[in-house]
């Protein structure tokens, strides 16, 4: 069986892309929590199961083959699964969702530093700095690309649910963290990512874990 070794429920941006790959791709999986950040921590990720990954999580462990990585742990299992249930088969969606995947891996960062993800709470709104509103305005803009595009057969970003919407979810749980207004467009595609049967199952695990890390938390 596949084991996904993935950190705190709360916090753990990267574990909630790896986890949702895993549930989408329908294998049977183990999930292990490797709780991030406390006193263990530093001898904690040097074990076997974390060595591969420098301690980063997720890291999914197909017997003993590691494989590390966002991105890499959904085409890993997009190929176990067959090819069908993470990325549009139309080459036009194809490359569109390729491109969106890719610039959420790599980009975003003031928003990333800003509103760290933090599903226990639901802050106030504050005023965003011009660089997070620019993140903030270049997600909508490509989410309403897709969309107006390629949305037409459901919910989600290309209809089916599949590798991209994995790829935003973190940042679909800041703007709820975070009171980040949208357009209704945006929010509707907001409130259907966290009606997903598997963003349920997360939020509820996440509800049930009782640990805290402080540099994670809103300053008082």
């Amino acid at each position: 069986m596949l084991r996904l070794i993935i950190g705190n429920k709360v916090y753990s941006s990267w574990s909630l892309r790896g986890w949702l790959a895993a549930k989408q791709s329908g294998l049977p999986f183990e999930e292990v929590v490797a709780p991030l950040y406390d006193e263990a921590w530093p001898e904690r990720k040097a074990q076997p199961d974390l060595a591969p990954s420098l301690g980063k999580v997720p890291i999914l462990w197909d017997g003993d083959i590691p494989v590390w990585d966002s991105i890499a742990i959904i085409d890993y299992l997009d190929a176990l699964s067959g090819g069908t249930k993470f990325w549009p088969a139309d080459k036009p969606a194809l490359a569109l969702a390729r491109s969106m995947a890719a610039e959420m891996h790599a980009g975003y960062q003031p928003l990333r530093q800003a509103c760290t993800m933090n599903m226990r709470h639901v802050l106030p709104p504050r005023d965003l700095t011009p660089e997070v509103a620019a993140n903030v305005a270049r997600i909508i803009d490509l989410w309403g690309q897709a969309r107006s595009r390629f949305g037409a057969g459901g919910d989600y970003l290309f209809g089916a649910f599949g590798a991209v919407d994995i790829m935003f979810a973190p940042v679909v749980t800041r703007f709820v963290t975070y009171s980040i207004a949208l357009p209704d467009a945006a929010q509707a595609y907001v409130d259907a990512v966290l009606a997903h049967p598997f963003m349920i199952d997360w939020t509820a695990g996440a509800a049930a874990e009782s640990w805290v890390i402080p540099q994670f938390e809103p300053a008082a």
